[in-house]
């Protein structure tokens, strides 16, 4: 029996190395990812729709790649494969049933906006339902089928000069802050015709062709970057409502000089409920509340449900009898884990119910009987489905913290949702509504069953903090024990995400180093999502040497099981990451390269640069000129401490990348390259913050090659 028992071990430790493919998985691979996502069933729930984002090769480059994403169905019933609806180069993401199942509709990009289309399910082309000038995105079918919600973005100037949307030529009540205005005069349309040489009115009309036509931007925006630009644009979403059976104008459900994010009817068809900030009084820059409303389908009794100053309401998701509505509130503050909470539709304040669960929830979802709500949270390495029985406010976990369920949809008794795992990065799944029965009815990553897949092992340590901090270590895939091997330390970014066996996006980096010898080891520190509201503050006034503890214990460890390489370790990490990157190699000196990706490394730089920079004063409790928090940012900036850098360091960098600001990038490579130390810069052109998760193809594989090489470079020196 004991033999049996120490097979059977030996057994399961085998198989948490690797999978038993053959094939290394090769940098190409990630072209190879498709990913499964906007799950919804079917009023019957016999029908799952669903999208495959897939990357293809350009039609108009034989060595470039573009993402296309489609819509697909599958019978739940699970006799026959997926379906693919939509074709062509355009995409056509978040698909929408009809209330009677017969139509999806899903919107779709014509020209330079996206339109509504609607498509049947008896076949056919997809017919284009608006040509709306805003363009149309967002759509939600009304509870009789006869009409359909969507939302369009409207510019300022557009929505002075509308007379549909702004009869009145009303202007915005707030102020616009522009400087010598005092009421907002240079918000209304000015009829002049442009003259340098001119009246007031006439120059005044000569600049602002000027700024139409790009050759300036005049920035009176607290919030002036855009992701990838400078930008001083102000738009609001508005929502319009529209028949599906002809090309009638939209009808306005909201107007003013304001932004709705969500909204979805009421069970009945005779209300919408809104998400958004209406304050009338404050710049919406400045303005970070949101609150919840409730409308009339003919735009009229406009009410607030809920809204506070100081905090956020967000997430409304109605009963399937209207009668409850379910939300998330927080303060205003990035740093905090909102609350869960219910309440009666016709109720007040006092009416709220809190449900304690101390992690961020995602996709408030009821189960037709009112007697459930369906939630995601991010938890300890994994995307978890969970289950809250409204009458005993029990919540319970239905999957694994080591899988991640990316989207998902309940009827009846049928979840439909899709999942990324270890072994296989996303695909459609089926169970009950208690998450049994669970069976696969996609193959859409089935190429990953030839690869030879390294598995993590999950481990934890206590930090001098008294919190446990989670790591999981990957051997390489072609492990032998008694052999040396280099060691990869992977850092997270956010400084609030969280990584694990459920989170998708590093699914194929950590594949491919673990497919070219290296072993793998990344953690969760102190800050990071997933672990409650204690540990996710964890990292206040406190960015390196704390986080950098935790992540450096990992690493520790896992060298202390003997099979890493003590000379030969290796650092990288993106974002907050780059940031703790030069952060420890400005500290620490035992690691043979370093790469830091679109990283921050002077906080008061950040400050100016980065469309980020309220991280700034919601970690350190203020702003670059005051004394305590000046003092604080000194301290915790990386570049005050450049000089101690003699790591080989390759630094990257998008050209758009306005997120953190790619000033921060040039200035640590300036520093290294005065000091004489072994630095190589790589900007990539165009690129934004995003680019290693859905960024141009190319430059994906340029930056993940650019590494391996990099590293390659310097572990071979002797």
């Amino acid at each position: 029996m004991k033999k049996f028992i120490a097979f059977l071990f030996l057994l399961q430790l085998q198989f948490s190395v690797a999978q038993n493919g053959t094939e290394p998985v090769l940098l190409t691979d990630m072209l190879k990812i498709k990913a499964v996502s906007n799950v919804t069933l079917s009023p019957d729930a016999t029908i799952a729709a669903f999208t495959v984002t897939s990357v293809e090769d350009d039609e108009k480059s034989k060595i470039d790649y573009k993402y296309r994403t489609h819509i697909y169905t599958v019978s739940t019933e699970g006799k026959s494969s997926p379906r693919q609806l939509t074709y062509g180069i355009d995409s056509a993401p978040k698909p929408v049933w009809s209330p009677d199942g017969k139509k999806i509709a899903f919107s779709r990009l014509v020209g330079d906006k996206t339109q509504i289309f609607t498509l049947s399910m008896q076949g056919g082309e997809a017919m284009q339902m608006t040509k709306y000038k805003y363009g149309a995105s967002n759509p939600k079918w009304s509870p009789d089928g006869n009409k359909i919600l969507f939302s369009a973005s409207i510019p300022l100037k557009d929505l002075l000069r509308d007379s549909i949307l702004n009869p009145t030529k009303s202007i915005p009540v707030w102020k616009m802050e522009k400087p010598g205005f005092d009421k907002n005069e240079h918000v209304i349309a000015n009829t002049a015709k442009p003259n340098p040489n001119g009246t007031l009115a006439e120059i005044r009309a000569y600049l602002e062709r000027n700024a139409d036509d790009k050759k300036a931007i005049v920035l009176n925006k607290l919030n002036f970057q855009s992701e990838t630009n400078l930008s001083s644009d102000v738009n609001f979403n508005h929502f319009f409502e529209v028949s599906p059976n002809n090309n009638e104008e939209p009808k306005a459900i909201t107007k003013g000089f304001y932004s709705f994010s969500t909204a979805d009817y009421t069970p009945n068809g005779k209300q919408i409920i809104l998400s958004g900030d209406v304050d009338d009084t404050e710049n919406p820059d400045r303005s970070q509340e949101s609150e919840i409303f409730i409308v009339d389908t003919d735009g009229s009794n406009f009410k607030m449900i809920l809204g506070e100053t100081g905090k956020r309401f967000s997430g409304a998701s109605l009963s399937t009898s209207g009668k409850w509505l379910a939300f998330v509130t927080s303060t205003t503050s990035f740093v905090t884990v909102p609350t869960l909470a219910i309440m009666p539709i016709n109720g007040t304040e006092k009416d709220i119910i809190t449900i304690s669960f101390d992690r961020n929830k995602s996709d408030l979802t009821w189960s037709k009987d009112d007697k459930f709500l369906y939630f995601t949270a991010q938890m300890n390495g994994g995307n978890v489905l969970h289950k809250l029985n409204i009458g005993t406010k029990k919540i319970e976990a239905l999957s694994s913290v080591d899988e991640g369920i990316t989207s998902f949809d309940i009827n009846n008794n049928t979840i439909v949702f899709s999942k990324t795992q270890v072994i296989n990065p996303s695909e459609l799944f089926l169970a009950d509504a208690n998450l049994k029965k669970e069976r696969k009815v996609s193959n859409f990553n089935d190429w990953v069953l030839t690869k030879k897949l390294s598995i993590p092992t999950k481990k934890s340590f206590v930090n001098e903090l008294g919190m446990t901090v989670e790591y999981w270590v990957m051997q390489p895939s072609n492990f032998k024990a008694g052999e040396k091997y280099p060691l990869l330390l992977e850092i997270h970014g956010g400084p609030s995400a969280m990584w694990g066996p459920g989170e998708a996006s590093m699914w194929h980096e950590y594949q491919y180093f673990c497919s070219n010898g290296y072993g793998v080891v990344y953690s969760n520190p102190r800050g990071s999502g997933g672990y409650g509201l204690d540990f996710l503050r964890g990292n206040i006034n406190d960015w390196g040497t704390g986080p950098s503890s935790d992540v450096l214990t990992a690493l520790d460890k896992t060298v202390d099981e003997g099979w890493a390489d003590k000379s030969k370790l290796l650092i990288t990490g993106g974002s907050y990451a780059g940031y703790l990157t030069a952060w420890i190699i400005s500290h620490d000196n035992r690691f043979r390269a370093a790469c830091a990706q679109r990283g921050v490394y002077d906080l008061n730089t950040f400050f100016g640069e980065g469309n980020a920079w309220r991280l700034v004063p919601n970690y350190f409790g203020g702003y670059p000129w005051e004394p305590k928090v000046k003092e604080i940012l000194a301290r915790e900036s990386p570049i005050n401490y450049v000089q101690n850098i003699t790591t080989p360091f390759i630094i990257f960098h998008g050209g758009n990348d306005r997120r953190t600001g790619f000033i921060q990038s040039e200035m640590l490579f300036r520093s290294l390259k005065v000091l004489d130390r072994p630095v190589e810069f790589v900007v990539h052109p165009g690129a934004t913050h995003e680019i290693t998760r859905n960024g141009d193809n190319r430059q994906r594989m340029d930056q993940m090659l650019r590494t391996y090489e990099f590293f390659q470079r310097n572990l071979d020196k002797k």
